[in-house]
């Protein structure tokens, strides 16, 4: 049997348009294995409101923590520096380098046919239209996900995708990566580049954007990797 004091505090950080509730499948299956698992809640407002934001909820935990980052929240996970941070693991994760904006690594590549239109409201949010919950952002979901999605949806401000990145944590931790080959929203041109960039561990699977909603065992299975070995390799 596991001995859960051994293993590292799981802390799950959800992307644009999307909250904590997202991971609630990977939670139970993680809480399973014998892991402490937190949902960080990020205000988005602006990368930087987002990183203090998540290093506050570090701060609340004890021993090592495994810093696991959906789409937008790859670069939020990027931009903690705290020791007491074993491993990163992005979730078709947008990581940009030191100086590049979450738009730079965002806008890489040539976008899917099917990827929203994005423009920012009057007030410099971004809102997803309804109907791209099903077309682009998480396809493979059935219908009733879907609308409980598109209804709870957090919009994301224009300064989370626009403000440079400071020094990045995946250049000083080991990181791993699930590139998501059917993701309509970031090409896996993209994410196979930024895979590579951090000299990552990738996997890769015919799952969505929202591979925790929709196969939530390819999530928990490259999270419990790293965590098992990420904390090994210091």
């Amino acid at each position: 049997m596991t001995d859960a004091n051994n293993l590292p505090t799981i802390i799950l950080v959800h992307g644009a348009w999307v909250d904590g509730s997202s991971w609630a499948h990977v939670i139970v299956a993680l809480a399973d294995r014998g892991y402490k698992v937190i949902a960080a809640p990020l205000p988005l407002a602006s990368l930087k409101a987002d990183i203090d934001s998540l290093q506050a909820v570090i701060d609340r935990t004890e021993g090592s923590v495994v810093l696991v980052g959906h789409a937008y929240a790859g670069a939020v996970v990027s931009g903690i520096q705290d020791e007491r941070v074993s491993a990163l693991v992005f979730i078709s994760g947008l990581a940009p380098a030191q100086s590049e904006t979450v738009a730079d690594v965002f806008y890489r590549d040539t976008q899917h046919p099917d990827a929203p239109k994005l423009a920012p409201e009057p007030d410099g949010r971004f809102w997803l239209a309804a109907d791209s919950f099903s077309t682009a952002f998480a396809q493979n979901a059935d219908k009733k996900t879907l609308t409980v999605m598109a209804s709870v949806q957090r919009p994301i401000a224009a300064p989370c995708i626009t403000e440079p990145m400071g020094p990045t944590l995946w250049s000083k931790r080991p990181s791993w990566y699930l590139v998501a080959l059917d993701d309509r929203m970031i090409p896996t041109p993209t994410q196979r580049f930024l895979a590579q960039r951090m000299n990552a561990t990738s996997r890769e699977a015919a799952v969505d954007h929202c591979p925790m909603v929709t196969a939530p065992d390819e999530v928990v299975s490259i999270v419990d990797e790293a965590a098992r070995l990420g904390t090994k390799t210091r």
